[in-house]
């Protein structure tokens, strides 16, 4: 059990562990103030509301702000629906076990600054409407896809849908500015929306769409990003085997869209100081 972690362990006849049935969030904490918490909460909700299990209390899933100390840190909160029911049927009455660890981060400035180089993945993501835009525990496509490379040059690998479709990359929102327009993939069919994507989407004129990769290599500008990271500018992509397809030089349009992502969570909105 790691440092700043829940107590109580995991029986065996848990569902999240029998069957991947929860949620979970990764939340940025700074000097203990949770980053984007009205969205990660709304986002805990509907997948509940989808999955039929009731939302935690507001005490339950702020008891371990308390524990957090001063400088950043990361908060993970796990939701099962808990123990009961008959193999695949789940209990008539749940009662949902919540479980949370923290612990410390320090962002990867040198990403923010230099931009990262990605590749496309070659595994396919499944269509599954129903939970489209849910962090649910069933992450077996993404721990397929991360193993997919080992170098430590390539920060990400870019997802695809099974009809090629662009939805997202291992755990970041992907973005992209093409025609001076910028643009996220659409995430109707499967894929995390993510609470800083839902920030963006807020404040900035950002089209959903349906694109397949080829679309990058008409964008002036790529980037990923998520609520703990921030914005990653994209410099390089490579294809499935590691050759390079597509190179892009971080200028002010880059820089634009950080600001505007940094700035709610507390990351620096200045980078070419």
């Amino acid at each position: 059990m790691g440092p700043g972690a829940s107590p109580e362990g995991w029986p065996l006849d848990d569902r999240g562990v029998a069957y991947g049935d929860g949620l979970f969030e990764t939340v940025l904490l700074r000097d203990g103030a949770p980053q984007l918490w009205a969205y990660h909460l709304a986002r805990l909700a509907r997948g509940c509301r989808v999955l039929g299990m009731p939302m935690p209390t507001q005490h339950d899933l702020e008891r371990p702000l308390a524990q957090a100390g001063e400088g950043l840190a990361v908060l993970k909160l796990i939701l099962t629906r808990g123990s009961g029911g008959r193999g695949y049927a789940p209990p008539a009455a749940p009662d949902p076990r919540l479980r949370w660890q923290l612990s410390p981060f320090v962002p990867d400035a040198a990403r923010w600054k230099a931009g990262v180089r990605v590749r496309l993945c070659r595994l396919r993501l499944g269509l599954q409407p129903a939970l489209a835009g849910l962090k649910h525990l069933n992450r077996l496509e993404n721990v397929l896809a991360r193993s997919e490379w080992s170098g430590a040059d390539t920060a990400e690998g870019l997802l695809c849908d099974s009809e090629d479709r662009l939805v997202e990359a291992t755990c970041m929102n992907l973005f992209w500015q093409r025609g001076g327009r910028l643009e996220t993939p659409r995430l109707d069919r499967c894929g995390v929306a993510g609470t800083l994507r839902a920030v963006l989407l807020e404040r900035l004129p950002i089209a959903e769409v349906d694109a397949a990769p080829g679309v990058l290599a008409s964008a002036e500008a790529v980037w990923l990003g998520n609520s703990v990271q921030g914005l990653w500018p994209v410099t390089r992509l490579d294809g499935p085997e590691g050759e390079a397809r597509q190179r892009w030089t971080i200028g002010a349009v880059h820089r634009r869209l950080q600001a505007v992502a940094h700035a709610p969570l507390g990351h620096p909105t200045r980078l070419d100081d």
